[in-house]
């Protein structure tokens, strides 16, 4: 009944705490490879991917349209994969993406930086000083992709519904409380209302996909914003006839009952010397 996506420090047992919790509900885990899988099916090669997973952009990387077809791609990976419903969702930035979303439970998952130091120190062979830079060069890339990609940050607590240190806390223990917060606050209302909202994300995503991608239409800044089949496009277009190939292309999307076109239209003008 539930999507529980659980953002996680390097060597805090958080994917030892998604296997447990997985034990108990019975639910599947989606995990990189999972995502891999499915934006590679929907066309992004494995170079792209890379260069973007859970990694800080650097300046021109943030600024690239590769980087808004990761994000585009991505986010319609995880919309379809919590349709799915009953999920646990490891990293990818997916509470961020499902942020709103009645039957989604945010948690993060960390532990004190010399519980850590220790445990990878153990777990690699290496001294406390090389565990120490891995550690940091792994929060540095979590904290940035975040925030670049999301304006979120990561470390705030307030983005999630429940941070759990375990320090003191093993997996099991960790898995449990997590389970009981989600049998609390999670239930068929709210599944059923994630359902209808994440048909309607997934809807516009794939219009978006359509428009922009697959027909390549000029349209600047496109959104689609749907309600139950209704679309409205937002965006920007330097032409009517743009428009007017957005508007037929996105009726074409299986699931669109309507479209209405709110895009601006900014004609381009040539100065002449």
């Amino acid at each position: 009944m539930a999507v529980i996506c659980i953002s996680r420090e390097l060597a805090s047992y958080g994917e030892e705490t998604a296997q447990e919790l997985a034990k108990l509900n019975g639910y599947r885990i989606v995990d990189k490879e999972h995502i891999e899988a499915a934006l590679t099916a929907i066309g992004i090669d494995a170079n792209k991917q890379a260069r973007y997973d859970e990694k800080n952009p650097g300046f021109w990387a943030s600024l690239s349209q590769q980087r808004d077809e990761y994000l585009h791609f991505l986010t319609q990976a995880i919309y379809e994969t919590a349709l799915e419903n009953n999920c646990i969702i490891l990293g990818r930035g997916a509470h961020a993406i499902l942020k709103g979303i009645p039957n989604l439970i945010g948690i993060r998952i960390g532990a004190s930086k010399a519980v850590r130091v220790e445990r990878v120190r153990k777990a690699q062979n290496i001294d406390s000083r090389h565990a120490l830079q891995i550690i940091e060069s792994s929060d540095h890339d979590r904290a940035g992709f975040h925030k670049y990609f999301f304006s979120v940050d990561w470390y705030n607590p307030s983005e999630y519904d429940m941070t759990l240190t375990t320090d003191r806390c093993n997996p099991v223990h960790a898995a449990a409380a997590i389970d009981a917060f989600r049998k609390a606050f999670v239930g068929e209302a709210q599944e059923k209302e994630a359902v209808a909202k994440l048909q309607d994300l997934l809807l516009g995503s794939k219009i978006v996909t359509e428009i922009t991608y697959n027909r390549k239409i000029p349209i600047h800044f496109l959104e689609a914003a749907v309600e139950r089949g209704v679309v409205v496009l937002h965006g920007v277009a330097n032409t009517h006839a743009a428009v007017d190939s957005a508007v037929a292309a996105a009726n074409l999307v299986p699931g669109v009952k309507q479209v209405e076109s709110a895009i601006q239209l900014v004609q381009e003008f040539t100065v002449v010397p």
